[in-house]
């Protein structure tokens, strides 16, 4: 358990410095430059994994939860609420990253072209959409959730060290589980179609050009980087989000705290909020640029000191 525990450390130092710098580029970018609208929808979702960070039960953030003066009744609802808000955005603005990446590349004699000169508004109105829906439909879980009492006397299923979910009857959890599965599903589907979608137009794309333009300047196409960064995030999101989806089912069927699954469990939920900024920064020119900058400087400072 102790491994497990200093893996789940340097994940969280890991994810917290990335996302943090990722963060503070996006937000330099949409107020020093002309940010483009997939600046915008990143930087909402590096937003959202920050957050998800703040409220998800972190080992080395328990402590300071702890610290603050709340009925711990409160500090359960509140934070167990805004994890839940967070991470059924966190799989709504992937998928709009996906359906907005689909539409940028579509050629224009698809159906997609046509949202192209809105492209702007309807991220808008998705953006409030996707809020207004994942805020009240989590909001469940503020009647659900408190401070933990007694397993053996509420039958409550402990998820924290301080929290529980209470009981529900049969139609209530079938009913949530139903929506929530039917969400996440149709998500996850329309991911997987616009991802194969995107990998038709960029194999034709390919192909076309391949007697036009070499091979490196097809590589350097910004649109087709931000692409394959895309593509490489869903492919990330689909496989960790259905092995968090079996755990979660496993645990709700035992309906039993499990300290060892529920570790395994917080290690697969914080791995796509780790490996997203990583891969964000490893494939933007813009931030590769800036630390080839920062490199020769740091050489000479340390050669001065």
């Amino acid at each position: 358990m102790s491994s497990l525990n200093n893996i789940l450390y340097f994940q969280s130092g890991l994810r917290v410095l990335a996302n943090m710098f990722l963060l503070f580029f996006y937000t330099v970018i949409i107020l020093c430059h002309r940010p483009k609208l997939l600046d915008l929808i990143s930087c909402q979702l590096t937003f959202i994994h920050i957050v998800m960070i703040l409220t998800g039960g972190d080992i080395w953030l328990t402590h300071v939860f702890e610290s603050l003066n709340f009925e711990n009744g409160f500090k359960c609802k509140t934070t167990f609420y805004i994890s839940r808000v967070m991470r059924g955005l966190s799989i709504c603005i992937t998928c709009l990253l996906t359906v907005f990446q689909a539409v940028t590349i579509s050629p224009s004699i698809s159906l997609l072209a046509k949202f192209k000169h809105k492209r702007k508004t309807y991220v808008i109105y998705a953006f409030f959409y996707l809020w207004s829906f994942n805020l009240s439909f989590s909001s469940r879980w503020i009647f659900y959730v408190g401070a933990f009492t007694n397993v053996s006397d509420s039958n409550q299923m402990k998820v924290t060290e301080s929290c529980s979910i209470f009981p529900m009857n049969y139609i209530t959890r079938a009913l949530i589980l139903t929506v929530t599965i039917s969400r996440d599903v149709f998500l996850v589907g329309v991911m997987l179609t616009t991802s194969a979608y995107m990998v038709i137009i960029l194999f034709r794309h390919q192909r076309q050009y391949k007697h036009l333009h070499s091979i490196s300047h097809m590589r350097a196409s910004p649109e087709k980087r931000a692409t394959q960064t895309i593509l490489l995030l869903v492919v990330f999101f689909v496989v960790i989000y259905w092995v968090d989806f079996i755990i979660s089912c496993i645990t709700v069927q035992l309906w039993k705290y499990d300290p060892v699954i529920l570790s395994v469990q917080k290690f697969v939920t914080n791995t796509y909020p780790t490996i997203t900024p990583l891969v964000q920064i490893s494939s933007d020119n813009r931030i590769i640029n800036i630390l080839k900058q920062i490199q020769p400087l740091h050489n000479q400072i340390f050669k001065k000191a």
